[in-house]
């Protein structure tokens, strides 16, 4: 079986989601120790519209389709780990969930960093902008650090780091077992945190453009700049993937670092779930139908 160029992932509720072209699979630890599996078949806008995947645009469509996807496996998992405890998710638990995680991203991010620099003593537009940005990474790099420290986002991490290093031993056309998985590292070039950190410092150079208008315009114009700014980090991620070249190293190497802060080592059981999400999207014919799951042995 040849080796796709693409495999992406993301940890959830007691598990691991992956993607790969139009599957999604999310495995996830059951009441009894075994292993659940969720798998769907995603529709990318890229196969509808040809014109989504031209370079740049096709980062915006990804990010979008990225965060929406992101968010279903968050409260698939949660859905389906608290069905194992006899317990319910109700939808509109899901949906405040979204909203709150979307409004906090945006408001923490793009909104209080450009409403605390106005305050500041300076009156050159491009300092203001590079200000701003300064003050947007060091509240990211806050955040990342405190929710690090949260014991209970502990197992989440190590499902994160699960998650890299299943990838990486499939990179690499190693067989698929814990033991194996387990040698590789827990950071990945192409990971969400490694895309966010380019996404902050592209806005820098984006934002600056723009001047420095009235607090609502420097609003609207950041998040009309959005799509385009993830377009562009897309882009620059796409070139760190590439493994050996010194501009891979030079443009990844900060996110890969930054990345110490919100992976963890996991541990066999958590690299075993982490392998059946990726068999889930790589081996379709082993699991039942989309939109399905089954219990899975651990012994």
């Amino acid at each position: 079986m040849p080796t796709p160029q693409w495999v992406g992932g993301q940890a959830v509720v007691e598990g691991v989601m992956m993607r790969h072209r139009d599957l999604m699979a999310i495995a996830y630890r059951c009441g009894d120790h075994g292993i659940g599996i969720y798998r769907e078949k995603l529709v990318p806008l890229g196969d509808r519209y040809p014109l989504l995947r031209w370079p740049v645009i096709r980062g915006g469509v990804v990010f979008l389709e990225s965060l929406v996807t992101g968010m279903r496996a968050l409260n698939i998992s949660a859905a389906r780990v608290l069905e194992e405890e006899g317990e319910e998710l109700a939808s509109w638990h899901m949906v405040l969930m979204a909203f709150l995680g979307l409004g906090l991203g945006v408001g923490l991010f793009f909104i209080l960093p450009t409403l605390l620099v106005r305050y500041l003593p300076l009156r050159s537009a491009l300092g203001l902008n590079l200000v701003e940005g300064l003050v947007r990474m060091l509240i990211f790099l806050a955040y990342l650090s405190l929710i690090s420290r949260w014991g209970d986002i502990e197992r989440f991490l190590q499902y994160h780091g699960a998650e890299h290093k299943v990838i990486h031993c499939f990179e690499h056309q190693q067989a698929m077992e814990p033991a194996i998985a387990r040698e590789f590292s827990t950071r990945h070039p192409r990971c969400g945190t490694s895309f966010i950190l380019t996404v902050m410092i592209i806005s820098i150079v984006l934002f600056s453009f723009f001047g420095w208008p009235s607090p609502v315009q420097r609003i609207i114009i950041r998040l009309a700049l959005l799509p385009l700014v993830a377009g562009l980090s897309y882009e620059v991620t796409r070139l760190t993937a590439h493994k050996g070249r010194f501009i891979s190293r030079l443009l990844g190497g900060p996110g890969i670092w930054l990345q110490a802060l919100t992976t963890r080592e996991p541990d066999d059981a958590q690299l075993e779930v982490a392998i059946k999400a990726l068999q889930a999207v790589m081996e379709p014919g082993a699991f039942k139908e989309a939109g399905h799951y089954k219990p899975v042995s651990t012994g």
